[in-house]
C-alpha cells in the first residue's frame, strides 16, 4: 500500500510514527554530554532515531526518566525504516552502592558505641 502514496505522504506518515515513539519513551540514552531518546527497547538492544543520532560505539549510560538504570557497552547493528538499531555487547545495571565481597552477618551490630 505504501508503494502507491506519494513520497511526501510516506515521509509525514514516517514522521509522525517517530513523533509518537518519542513522546511516548521515557527511555534516554547518554553518551558523553548528549542525551539521545530511545524509540524501542529490548532484552539485546534499542533503536534511535537515525536523522537525529550519531553513530554511537562505546560506553553509554541508560536512563528511565531520572533513574540510571544500567551502563552498557553497545555498537551499532543496522539502520531499519529510520531507526538506528544498537545491541548491548555488555549491560551492568546501576547499583545504588558497590558490591561487598565479604559476607554481612544479619546480626552484626550497625555501629560501636563505647562508654565513657
Amino acid at each position: 500500500m505504501s508503494e502507491f502514496l506519494p513520497i511526501d505522504v510516506r515521509d509525514g506518515l514516517e514522521m509522525a510514527r517517530k513523533h509518537k515513539l518519542r513522546k511516548k519513551s521515557r527511555m534516554r540514552v547518554k553518551a558523553g554530554d548528549q542525551t539521545f531518546t530511545i524509540l524501542r527497547h529490548w532484552n539485546t538492544g534499542f533503536s534511535l532515531d537515525a536523522d537525529d543520532t550519531p553513530h554511537l560505539r562505546g560506553l553509554v549510560d541508560m536512563y528511565d526518566g531520572a533513574r540510571h538504570l544500567s551502563q552498557c557497552l553497545i555498537v551499532a547493528s543496522e539502520e531499519d525504516a529510520g531507526e538506528m538499531v544498537y545491541e548491548y555487547k555488555r549491560a551492568t545495571p546501576h547499583a545504588e552502592r558497590p558490591p561487598l565481597d565479604y559476607e554481612i552477618a544479619e546480626d552484626a551490630p550497625i555501629a560501636l558505641l563505647t562508654s565513657n
